[in-house]
């Protein structure tokens, strides 16, 4: 059974390119979802991954089938629905950065029910990750993750939290209180500064720290081109960024996370995991779409060579 279990939606993406001599503007077709994102970063990075969702018996399912088949994620606990489509998305970049275009509602993750959780894999994993997105795109959905994390702490397997606040798919207050929630009960959380400051108000590393550290014993609090804070109760350390000539940061913050698992699944203590991550996300942000350029571990560590 697989060591990391990630719990969520994935979604086939579309991902403008630059416009042509004619002027069109075309789309490359990619994969994209937070977790799935950061399954695929955890496999590239060694670790044995599987992925807990529910996907359509359409093209874009198929598509996911053999993306993870080639990637090395276990998809045992993959449901396909004949009655549901498997969610996809847009993503256009301006002079603010990149922008996204959802096309979810009624998809077979959104579906997904507390019942169907698998209970037995999750308690032969020594890990769960799940996130503010997991939970977000429908009442069954978040009712399922608040499931999972249940039956994980009670056969003591660690549970890792990704805030991902997207507020397009629900309330800042209710996104608050269920993101919240989950993070207390969370070994490791991982917000980024955006997302804190969107939940908290706060806007200092450090108060922010502060505050998810009365919900969590490790909290890796991603800061985008500024790098990223590890903080315990006890002490923390800020991971200086890796300068890149970045084209598309989409599932940066998803490499992060998949490559902090697979290194602290791999024995790593969080610093040394948080600046493998930090590398990891930066090289992902050269080049389009959400898995294309999730890094592999020689050109990480290529990155982290003094």
């Amino acid at each position: 059974m697989p060591d990391l279990l990630c719990m969520g939606e994935p979604m086939l993406e579309f991902n403008q390119q630059a416009p042509g001599a004619d002027g069109r503007v075309l789309y490359l077709e990619g994969h994209g979802g937070d977790t799935s994102n950061a399954a695929i970063a955890a496999a590239r990075s060694g670790a044995s991954v599987g992925y807990v969702t529910a996907i359509g018996q359409d093209g874009p399912g198929d598509s996911f089938m053999a993306l993870w088949a080639r990637e090395g994620v276990d998809t045992a606990t993959v449901i396909r629905r004949a009655d549901a489509p498997t969610g996809i998305y847009f993503v256009t970049h301006d002079a603010r950065g990149h922008n996204f275009t959802f096309y979810r509602t009624g998809s077979a993750a959104a579906r997904y029910r507390p019942e169907e959780v698998p209970e037995a894999a999750i308690r032969a994993a020594r890990m769960l990750h799940v996130s503010g997105i997991s939970q977000a795109i429908s009442d069954s959905a978040c009712d399922a993750v608040f499931r999972a994390i249940a039956i994980a702490r009670e056969a003591g397997v660690r549970v890792s939290y990704d805030t991902n606040l997207r507020l397009r798919l629900w309330p800042a207050a209710r996104a608050a209180a269920v993101i919240h929630a989950a993070i207390g009960l969370a070994d490791i959380a991982l917000p980024s500064l955006d997302d804190a400051t969107a939940l908290t108000g706060l806007s200092d590393p450090d108060a922010v720290a502060d505050f998810y550290l009365r919900l969590c014993p490790l909290v890796l609090l991603k800061c985008g081109a500024a790098g990223c804070l590890v903080a315990t109760r006890e002490e923390r350390r800020r991971i200086a960024p890796h300068p890149v000539d970045a084209v598309d940061a989409t599932g940066a913050g998803d490499t992060f996370a998949g490559a902090f698992l697979a290194r602290t699944l791999a024995g790593d203590d969080p610093v040394a995991a948080a600046r493998y991550a930090n590398a990891a996300a930066a090289l992902s942000t050269t080049g389009y779409g959400a898995v294309a350029p999730i890094p592999r571990p020689a050109e990480i560590q290529a990155m982290l060579a003094p």
